[in-house]
C-alpha cells in the first residue's frame, strides 16, 4: 500500500509509514542484535573447544608423566631388588655370602626352636689353597673357588644352603639332618671334589678339600656350632687333608 501512489493521500498512509518504519528499525536492530549473539556464540564455542583441548593435552601430558612414573617406580623396585640380591650373593662364586648365611643360620634357629628339628653345619676348606695362589696365580685360584661352588650346588639337596664363608672356605648349612646322615653326604661331596680337575695351562690340578660336621645342640649358641665344625675341619687338615671329621 505505501508503494501504490493511489493511496498517497490516504488519512491512514502516514500513520501506516511510520509504523512500517519503526518496524524495520525494530527488524534491522533484532538482526543486529542476532548477529552479535551468533558472533558471540561462535567465540564462546571456539573458547570451549580450545579450553577442551587444552584439558585434553593436559590430560595426555599427566597420563605420560603417570606412565614415566610407575616405569621409574617399577625399575627402582627391580634395581633394589637386584641390589640386595647382589649384597647377599659372593660376586666370584655366585653363592651366598657370609652376610647371606648369617641371615639363613637365624631363620634355620628359629625354625628349629619351634619344631626341635635337627640341625647340621659343615665347614669346608680348601685344601693347599694358598700354594695354588703362590704356584699357578689368583687367576687359577679363583677357577678352584668356583669349581668347587659348583661341586657343591650340584651335589647338596635343594634345601640345604651353601655359601662362601670366607676366602677358601664355606660353610653348608643342612636342616633337617643330623651329623651322621649328613657325614654321608659330605663323603659324596669329598669324592666329587677330588674327582675335579682344573686346566692351569698344560697342567691340570687335582684338587681336595676338609670338611668338618658339627651337629647343633639343643641351647647351644650357633656361634659354638660353628667353632665345633671349624675345629673338626682343622682336625681333618691335621689328619692329612682330604677328608671329613665330624665333632664331638
Amino acid at each position: 500500500m505505501l508503494a501504490d501512489e493511489n493511496y498517497a493521500g490516504h488519512p491512514l498512509y502516514r500513520m501506516l509509514a511510520e509504523l512500517y518504519e519503526e518496524f524495520q528499525n525494530q527488524s534491522r536492530q533484532i538482526e543486529r542484535i542476532t548477529h552479535i549473539s551468533d558472533r558471540y556464540q561462535s567465540v564462546a564455542h571456539r573458547t570451549n573447544l580450545s579450553l577442551t583441548e587444552h584439558c585434553q593435552r593436559q590430560l595426555k601430558y599427566l597420563e605420560k608423566i603417570v606412565r614415566i612414573s610407575d616405569g621409574y617406580q617399577l625399575l627402582m623396585r627391580e634395581r633394589q631388588e637386584t641390589l640386595k640380591e647382589e649384597s647377599l650373593r659372593d660376586s666370584l662364586t655366585g653363592l651366598g655370602n657370609r652376610r647371606m648365611l648369617q641371615n639363613r643360620l637365624k631363620s634355620e634357629l628359629f625354625r628349629l626352636e619351634r619344631h626341635g628339628r635337627p640341625l647340621t653345619l659343615v665347614m669346608a676348606d680348601v685344601d693347599r689353597f694358598k700354594a695354588i695362589n703362590d704356584i699357578y696365580g689368583h687367576d687359577i685360584g679363583d677357577k678352584v673357588l668356583i669349581a668347587i661352588a659348583r661341586v657343591f650346588e650340584a651335589n647338596l639337596r635343594d634345601y640345604d644352603t651353601c655359601g662362601r664363608w670366607g676366602g677358601e672356605e664355606f660353610l653348608i648349612i643342612m636342616p633337617e639332618l643330623d651329623a651322621a646322615v649328613a657325614g654321608h653326604i659330605v663323603e659324596r661331596l669329598r669324592q666329587a671334589v677330588a674327582a675335579t680337575e682344573i686346566r692351569a695351562g698344560e697342567q691340570s690340578i687335582h684338587i681336595t678339600a676338609s670338611f668338618g660336621v658339627a651337629q647343633h645342640r639343643p641351647y647351644e649358641d650357633i656361634g659354638q656350632t660353628l667353632d665345633r665344625a671349624d675345629k673338626a675341619m682343622l682336625t681333618a687338615k691335621r689328619a692329612g687333608r682330604n677328608c671329613c671329621e665330624t665333632a664331638l
